[in-house]
């Protein structure tokens, strides 16, 4: 009670209910889940696995659920009863292990009229949930829905503020079925992003292939105020150079062989909104310059067009690559990183997010789950552990193909379906699973100076910038390969890349001939 008048982070008051819900009932686990498209959304749990918290549980896959959200009470099951439990293999005392016979209740939550969520709680002796506990629930339950209307009336006075030019609010929680991590290093970046997202200023977003650009760049269109406006994706790696002009600024009619119209351009579909230019470190220089007349003027020109247009567009940009090194070789106009890179945001490798990994590997154990039919689909403790000590070059996309191929080989090799799957660590095929590089590295450095002798080995040089990327394309492409069975076309939808131009690539980095 006294937390619903606290000023607390919506996780924390949400976890601290959840813990005190299982002391007070004296059970194995309570979960607390919001409805969201007819998926059930894990906001705080105590006493489940610890990547329960990236699953997503389909309500229409999920029967104990279902009966849960039906009707307005408690609802209990029969400690024998034949209905699927969405927990098996998840409870953190008997992880991995069907769950024995045991009590379960739990109850629909509502707010303002709707049916918000459920809070379930499993018991691991029988009798737990005897009448008085199950009324006592429903009396508790009336605290759990004041927490989430109080946690909802916090976010909407938040947006409110932010939509009137406001100063934005310290601690903000990351928006729902997205971003998922509590390390502090994605929660000090949804900070950062939320306090740049309200200004009108040009958003350059840096990281590595995998790392989620495009979710970050939708979170900066979705807090500003530019919201209710069109946000238009454009992939500069994909254009062909020679279309590149038309593609973005429009082109009039006759402007070139074919151009049987007057066509607009990704800028006047952005028009009020937001334009996002992913791998715009691959732009062509002709089209480049172009590009900074935008972001200085706010004009462009069509191609094969005298008229000047005026546009309100927000750029925000990002890039695989250094734009300096790129800048110092020609590649990229100076003045335009200058102009892109009024904000560089940083956006951190998933090797520094600590155990936001597990909660990443969550989501992708369940959607496989469900993908493959599987009754539960889990990590061993091994496996655990060879995640959070693999570098992860390729980072998240990289850990969603590890867990889906692993789900694959497990099924191929006999698992069965109607039995708890739990995935060792071997199949998850992961190279140099020791340590990550960076600390390898820092480890051999450290050697090496302390070692004092013949036994200290020199140091080999760093790969260079080119190298690594196309060893990271190679490991992606692959996987992209194995995901889709070879199929090329499939591969490129996933990757978000042309056919032809992964066919070229693939050439290059000699994956095929």
């Amino acid at each position: 009670m006294a937390d619903l008048v606290a000023e607390l982070p919506q996780a924390v008051r949400l976890q601290r209910l959840v813990a005190s819900l299982r002391a007070h009932f004296r059970c194995g686990a309570v979960a607390l889940l919001q409805l969201e498209q007819g998926q059930l959304r894990p906001l705080a749990v105590d006493g489940l696995v610890q990547d329960a918290l990236g699953r997503r549980f389909v309500v229409a896959e999920h029967p104990r659920l279902a009966a849960i959200l039906a009707r307005r009470g408690v609802t209990s099951f029969h400690h024998e009863s034949d209905l699927p439990d969405p927990y098996d293999g998840l409870i953190d005392t008997h992880a991995g292990e069907p769950l024995p016979v045991h009590d379960c209740m739990g109850i629909s939550l509502q707010v303002e009229g709707q049916t918000w969520g459920v809070l379930t709680l499993d018991a691991l002796q029988v009798g737990t949930f005897d009448a008085p506990a199950r009324e006592a629930l429903a009396r508790h339950a009336l605290i759990v829905e004041a927490a989430v209307r109080i946690t909802r009336m916090e976010a909407e006075i938040r947006a409110l503020r932010l939509s009137r030019g406001d100063a934005p609010v310290h601690g903000a929680e990351h928006e729902e079925g997205e971003i998922l991590g509590h390390s502090e290093a994605i929660t000090r970046l949804l900070h950062e992003i939320e306090v740049v997202a309200d200004s009108e200023l040009p958003v350059l977003l840096l990281g590595e292939t995998g790392v989620g650009k495009e979710l970050f760049a939708h979170r900066v269109h979705r807090l500003s105020r530019r919201r209710d406006r069109p946000l238009v994706h454009v992939n500069c790696a994909a254009l062909p150079e020679s279309l590149a002009e038309s593609e973005l600024f429009g082109h009039a009619r006759g402007a070139f062989s074919g151009a049987l119209s007057e066509r607009p351009g990704r800028f006047d579909a952005a028009k009020g909104g937001t334009l996002f230019l992913d791998e715009v470190g691959e732009l062509p220089l002709s089209v480049q310059a172009k590009l900074l007349r935008v972001l200085q003027n706010g004009e462009i020109q069509r191609l094969g067009d005298d008229r000047v247009r005026r546009v309100d567009v927000r750029v925000v940009a990002a890039t695989n690559r250094n734009l300096r090194e790129r800048v110092s070789t020609g590649a990229f106009r100076a003045d335009l990183y200058h102009r892109l890179s009024v904000y560089p945001v940083p956006i951190p490798p998933l090797r520094e997010r600590g155990d936001d990994v597990l909660l990443l590997a969550g989501r992708f154990l369940e959607r496989n789950r469900a993908r493959l039919g599987l009754r539960s689909l889990r990590l061993s403790p091994s496996a655990e552990q060879a995640l959070r000590a693999y570098a992860w070059p390729g980072n998240i996309r990289e850990l969603e193909h590890v867990v889906s191929r692993a789900a694959i080989k497990a099924v191929s090799r006999g698992a069965n379906r109607a039995s708890i799957v739990t995935l060792e660590a071997d199949l998850l095929d992961l190279d140099g699973m020791g340590l990550p590089a960076a600390a390898t590295h820092r480890d051999a450095q450290a050697g090496a100076a302390a070692g004092g002798g013949a036994a200290a080995q020199p140091l080999s040089p760093p790969p260079r910038l080119r190298d690594a990327l196309d060893d990271c394309r190679r490991t992606q492409i692959r996987a992209a390969l194995d995901a889709h069975g070879g199929n090329w076309a499939d591969a490129g939808r996933q990757l978000g890349v042309d056919p032809s131009n992964l066919h070229k690539l693939a050439r290059r980095l000699g994956l095929k001939d």
